[in-house]
């Protein structure tokens, strides 16, 4: 086997498994002592969050050791901002990753860690007060001689700190990188104590980043834009991407088309001879609608499964009977069926399971895989419910005049909504069914 066909089928970020973790070790310096300590190395991917670089560094002449993370994925296209409300001690020990990007605050003692001021790592909520707590005590022998009062105080904030374990309390996450995460204990159901919010990056965040805006292209805004949309949609488009499965360098198609009743949408299709990951995903080519868009559907008989169906990227999925939600960015944008965006769902859970899931988690799954299945069937009858701020997500109708089954709502999105989509302009919040 030639080095070209290594490269096309070796997957470059594996799923983390005890029995092959697969590191590379480095001979490296060490800071501490100057003698060549070893650094290793893990790329593997977290389930339900993304690729990451593990790096360990250990050094046996001076016992030196720390480790950092490093996302091995895309800087994704929005922030993202996540609130933990900590209220028993479980709750401690929600897995966190954080990257160099994420700013960490505990509102009620005013605390805050920069961004940028602590190197990424997959700790626990538990772990970010015990290294804050670590770091706030380091110096302190040297500080009570030098500054009796400052040390005092420090004193006296650690064990805030340390009482903050036995108290209810909340943490706030924010990476404007978007690579941030935060443990769901209650998975594959909704997470009731924490939110996941979406923001929108500055030009200042974005060159923090190293992310510059590029001029448009002259000749695309001087030619007509009915001119421009016609030869997009009698034609694919091909581009270098790198695949969302093991980061490999892939090719995607891009195709304009329309959907009856709709409007213009870009499917975008990306096939990796690496790992085999085939993936599409599905944009709106008509901007943001003046209103959002909630569809509520029935799924009550085989027929009702089978109605077309296109998600954005900014639509949330409910489905009450399962207690499942998922958010806009777990799903991207999609044109499928009812019952193709259920399978996605499902599928998506199982690529993620682990041998790491505790007994009770796996009693959760079984629990939860067999309500979908029974769904699937139409033996169970269930509402599946789109909320589309950007109002660019569409469920056929089975009947022009009546469907009992389907019912669609406009509304005007709120600030925050506003802020999420980029937009400036602030509308309060007013649902009005449609006719």
């Amino acid at each position: 086997m030639t080095e070209a066909e290594v490269d096309k089928t070796e997957v470059l970020f594996k799923a983390l498994s005890a029995d092959d973790p697969e590191a590379t070790e480095i001979e490296s310096l060490c800071m501490e002592c100057m003698e060549n300590g070893m650094t290793r190395l893990l790329l593997t991917k977290i389930p339900y969050y993304k690729e990451v670089v593990i790096m360990s560094f250990a050094c046996e002449h001076c016992g030196v050791r720390n480790n950092e993370l490093q996302s091995g994925g895309k800087i994704d296209d929005q922030g993202v901002e996540i609130t933990v409300t900590c209220e028993k001690p479980a709750d401690l020990n929600r897995q966190v990753v954080k990257s160099d990007y994420t700013c960490i605050k505990v509102p009620e003692l005013e605390f805050e860690i920069p961004s940028q001021s602590q190197k990424g790592e997959v700790t626990t909520i538990e772990g970010v007060l015990d290294r804050s707590i670590r770091g706030l005590e380091q110096d302190q022998t040297l500080r009570r001689i030098q500054d009796p009062e400052g040390a005092k105080q420090i004193d006296e904030f650690v064990v805030k700190l340390k009482d903050l374990k036995t108290k209810k309390f909340t943490m706030i996450l924010e990476d404007i990188s978007g690579n941030c995460f935060v443990e769901n204990p209650n998975a594959p159901a909704a997470d009731t104590g924490a939110t996941l919010k979406r923001f929108t990056r500055t030009a200042e965040q974005d060159e923090i980043l190293g992310i510059y805006s590029e001029q448009a292209s002259p000749s695309l805004m001087d030619r007509d834009p009915s001119d421009v949309l016609q030869d997009l949609q009698s034609e694919i488009l091909q581009f270098n991407t790198n695949c969302p499965e093991c980061n490999a360098p892939c090719m995607t198609n891009m195709k304009v088309t329309s959907v009856p009743h709709f409007k213009d949408v870009v499917i975008m299709a990306t096939n990796c001879d690496a790992c085999g990951h085939r993936t599409n995903e599905v944009k709106s080519g008509g901007g943001i609608e003046p209103t959002g868009v909630k569809i509520e559907v029935s799924v009550k008989e085989l027929f009702d499964l089978k109605r077309d169906v296109l998600k954005s990227d900014t639509c949330d999925v409910e489905v009450p009977e399962l207690q499942l939600e998922v958010g806009p960015h777990a799903l991207g944008g999609r044109f499928s069926t009812v019952e193709g965006l259920l399978v996605a769902m499902k599928e998506q859970l199982l690529a993620h399971w682990g041998d790491s899931v505790t007994a009770a988690t796996s009693i959760k799954y079984d629990e939860f895989l067999g309500k979908m299945n029974m769904a699937l069937e139409a033996k169970l009858p269930i509402t599946l419910i789109l909320d589309d701020p950007a109002g660019n997500s569409y469920v056929q109708s089975l009947d022009d005049e009546n469907d009992a089954n389907l019912k669609v709502t406009r509304y005007e999105r709120t600030h925050e909504q506003n802020e999420d989509l980029g937009l400036n302009h602030i509308k309060t919040e007013n649902y009005q069914e449609e006719s």
